[in-house]
């Protein structure tokens, strides 16, 4: 299946940081999330991307025109560099298809841009371009083919330290508990969809307002919730989060694994955000 990535955000929650790069080139440990996302579909075996640009794409472009394998693969140098001989490889094998889908337009705007490159793609994956997760992607999928529906999101519970704060009376405070002990949950990013979907967006609106309120009217969009590994890079701390993970355990990193067995819980559920 191909796969459409939304790489045009400007990532103003890093300033600071990401004033250079898009915010998908933020870089996780020698590479940017944008690369280890990408990983993570190839290891399911999709490895044709589209990717949307916008806020200096030309970053993203020039990454990969001059990627540069040696950062993340073994080799073997030898006769003064004039031989490499690389003894594994990375995207060697993955198409991609880059797309200038305006510098100022929403996510809605770049999706409509794109039809024409999944034009004949029965079912397709999208993805918000900044957050990494270790959900079951076969899974997802394949509950989506057996529904029915039009497409399909990934929810998760938000990580992080905050609270929820119940009061009662005159302010007082009834209960104080961490927000992923309540049953709230996020818009994850992970999309699975059929081409049908393009049908019900209109010039000008953002994916997941009048678009995704069109399909559930027609009890047309899937939830997919999954309570385990998910996190995104809005903040600087988020990427620090990112990166403290990336030389521990790294859930994200599918490849890595020798079973794609995991025990965390899965639930599909109607959508209604």
């Amino acid at each position: 299946m191909k796969v459409v990535l939304f790489c045009g955000g400007s990532g103003m929650r890093l300033r600071g940081y990401s004033d250079d790069v898009p915010k998908p080139m933020v870089t996780i440990g020698t590479r940017p999330i944008l690369w280890h996302l990408m990983k993570y579909y190839a290891h399911f075996g999709h490895k044709d991307f589209i990717i949307c640009l916008g806020y200096k794409g030309n970053v993203i472009k020039d990454y990969f025109l001059h990627y540069d394998e040696s950062v993340s693969n073994d080799f073997v140098w030898s006769q003064g560099g004039r031989n490499v001989k690389f003894l594994n490889r990375d995207i060697d094998d993955w198409t991609i298809t880059f797309v200038e889908t305006g510098a100022n337009a929403n996510i809605g705007q770049r999706f409509r841009a794109i039809e024409p490159y999944v034009r004949g793609e029965e079912v397709f994956l999208a993805n918000y371009g900044d957050g990494l997760s270790d959900v079951q992607l076969p899974a997802m999928i394949d509950t989506f083919e057996r529904s029915g529906a039009i497409a399909s999101l990934l929810l998760v519970q938000p990580p992080g330290s905050f609270d929820i704060v119940h009061t009662g009376v005159e302010g007082m405070v009834k209960e104080i508990c961490p927000l992923t002990s309540t049953d709230m949950w996020i818009n994850g990013g992970f999309f699975v969809m059929r081409n049908e979907v393009f049908s019900h967006i209109e010039q000008g609106e953002e994916l997941v307002r009048e678009p995704f309120q069109r399909l559930i009217d027609k009890q047309a969009l899937l939830a997919y919730k999954y309570s385990g590994f998910w996190q995104c890079m809005d903040t600087f701390k988020d990427k620090q989060r990112l990166e403290e993970l990336n030389v521990s355990t790294a859930p994200w990193k599918v490849w890595n694994r020798n079973t794609n067995g995991h025990s965390n819980r899965l639930e599909l559920v109607a959508a209604g955000l």
